[in-house]
């Protein structure tokens, strides 16, 4: 099967910030595959996309939080013949509270999908693009990466591995044509808190950025080739912050955004 255009798979692409990655993908004239547990969301983007840039959109129900989904999302764009030029590890959760009373069956789905099928994703879809010479892939991080986190710990941690791990990446494949970018976004709007039995009002979500304005970031700077990509002057002041008072301070005062 032939396809004309580049190719983008979009993980947690249902809402929020996946679905924004996605609606800068099409803008750029990607085709894409739309990966996310809620197919009826998907399926209404998909239709958005189609008929707003004119590119080819692909639905895949999956539940990343399921050992080994990662591989069905792979036998998917095998089975279309689809060559992946740009991969966006989008979906993630976290969850807020003392890990020694939390549920442990969300957290361990949490590190499974921030953390495993992020890895395992990287791992079916990057080789293709260094024997292609050329591809992207985008993990989102978060700027929770910089310290740990009283009262989101499995969360944080889970963001700490995707930095580390991406900026590793980079330098492992310098020189193969494909690069690995670490979106590090601060608060964004995009239903998180909620999900995540937060407040909206609480101190970190005042700076809220729009999900809209983190996809493009991402884009630019996954784009340019950048290992790191700190989204806006807030979060940038937060990442400096954490990495120049001592980390009992920092994680101190995560703790008391966080409670």
């Amino acid at each position: 099967m032939a396809h004309s255009r580049p190719t983008a798979l979009v993980t947690g692409a249902s809402g929020g910030l996946g679905a924004e990655v996605a609606r800068v993908l099409a803008g750029e004239g990607f085709d894409l595959v739309l990966v996310a547990r809620n197919e009826g969301k998907l399926l209404a983007l998909e239709n958005e996309l189609e008929d707003g840039y004119g590119i080819h959109a692909h639905v895949c129900p999956a539940d990343l939080s399921r050992e080994n989904e990662a591989l069905d999302v792979y036998d998917f764009v095998l089975e279309h013949e689809l060559n992946v030029d740009v991969l966006v590890n989008n979906a993630g959760f976290g969850d807020s509270g003392t890990f020694h009373r939390a549920d442990w069956a969300r957290q361990r789905d949490m590190v499974q999908v921030n953390v495993v099928a992020l890895m395992q994703l990287t791992r079916l879809l990057v080789p293709p693009m260094v024997e292609r010479g050329t591809g992207m892939v985008l993990n989102l991080s978060s700027v929770a990466a910089f310290s740990a986190g009283p009262y989101m710990s499995t969360y944080y941690a889970t963001k700490a591995y995707v930095l580390s791990f991406s900026e590793a990446l980079h330098e492992e494949l310098a020189g193969t044509g494909v690069t690995v970018t670490a979106l590090c976004p601060g608060p964004t709007a995009t239903g998180f808190e909620s999900a995540a039995a937060m407040s909206s009002g609480s101190a970190m979500f005042r700076h809220a950025a729009s999900a809209a304005d983190v996809a493009r970031d991402g884009w630019a700077a996954m784009r340019k080739g950048k290992a790191v990509c700190l989204q806006g002057a807030f979060t940038k002041a937060m990442a400096l912050g954490s990495r120049l008072v001592p980390r009992s301070v920092a994680r101190k005062l995560a703790m008391r955004i966080n409670r």
